[in-house]
């Protein structure tokens, strides 16, 4: 088929090298544009399917079951604005719904707390730096191991960043937040 539409922010089910009705999928958040005609998908190795899905090759059939989910900026065409609130590897959503707003030249502010381990661990620094251009978007870093020339936010997101880090417009019940990432 053609392939499907999804909202910025939903996940699919991933089955590759077996059977669609075999008991083996993985879930992934989408990470690319809900308005482009690719599907991307960004993916960290915690395990052996997400190990071994670098060897995928070029015209290997894999399996996607969805979309599915309701976590969308879609489902909340009214909000004045967003803050995203990501630690590690749950940027993905947060960068299909950025990328989304980028494509549609959605003007509502943003405001993104990205949380790491340390900054090797980041991923997108360069295209958020980029969608700062186009988009009202800004970006805090929060890393818990920093390097000694760190300048940025330290440790874990805490209650004094977040009350530090909303945004000036933000009015409760106008703007939508959504989290996504690890515990801590």
């Amino acid at each position: 088929h053609k392939g499907f539409k999804f909202e910025p922010g939903q996940f699919a089910w991933l089955t590759a090298w077996t059977s669609p009705f075999a008991d083996s999928e993985h879930p992934f958040s989408f990470s690319s544009s809900s308005e482009s005609e690719l599907l991307g998908f960004t993916i960290k190795e915690l395990g052996s399917f997400t190990q071994s899905i670098k060897h995928l090759e070029i015209g290997q059939v894999v399996y996607v079951d969805g979309p599915y989910g309701s976590f969308s900026i879609d489902r909340h065409p009214f909000a004045k604005g967003f803050l995203f609130i990501a630690g590690g590897i749950g940027i993905t959503p947060m960068m299909s719904m950025i990328r989304s707003m980028r494509d549609r030249k959605d003007t509502r502010p943003v405001q993104l707390i990205y949380a790491s381990k340390d900054v090797d661990s980041l991923t997108f620094v360069d295209e958020l730096q980029d969608l700062k251009i186009c988009l009202d978007l800004k970006v805090t870093y929060v890393i818990e191991n920093p390097p000694p020339n760190w300048e940025g936010e330290k440790g874990y997101i805490s209650r004094e960043l977040l009350k530090n880090s909303i945004p000036v417009q933000y009015i409760p019940n106008s703007f939508e937040i959504f989290i996504c990432g690890p515990e801590p």
